[in-house]
C-alpha cells in the first residue's frame, strides 16, 4: 500500500503538521486528521520506487549480511576509541589505543 503525505491545515495560514498515512489508492485522501479531527490536505509526491540507484537498493547492498557474503570486512565505533566488527573477518574489537 502507498504512503501518502497530509498537510494540516491552519486557521492563520502558518505551516501545520506533515505526517504520513498508508492507506489503500481505492479510498479517497482524508480530510481530517485521523487523530485531532483537523482539516488536512493531501501534498503531492513522488513514489519511492527501489531502482538499482534509490537509497533502499544502497542500504541492502551495504548490510552487514551483505557485506560479508561478499568478502568485505565492517567496523562500527563503539566509542572510547574503539570500533566492534559487524560483517567479515579479523579481530571481534579494534582499539586506537
Amino acid at each position: 500500500m502507498p504512503t501518502y503525505i497530509y498537510q494540516v491545515v491552519t486557521d492563520d495560514g502558518t505551516e501545520g503538521e506533515i505526517f504520513e498515512v498508508v492507506q489503500p489508492m481505492s479510498e479517497p485522501p482524508l480530510k481530517k486528521h485521523p487523530e485531532t479531527g483537523a482539516p488536512v490536505v493531501r501534498i503531492p509526491a513522488l513514489p519511492n520506487i527501489a531502482g538499482k540507484w534509490s537509497d533502499m537498493k544502497t542500504k541492502s547492498s551495504l548490510s552487514n549480511k551483505n557485506l560479508d557474503r561478499l568478502g568485505f570486512t565492517k567496523y562500527e565505533r563503539a566509542g572510547d576509541g574503539k570500533y566492534e566488527r559487524k560483517a567479515g573477518g579479523g579481530p571481534d574489537v579494534i582499539s586506537a589505543d
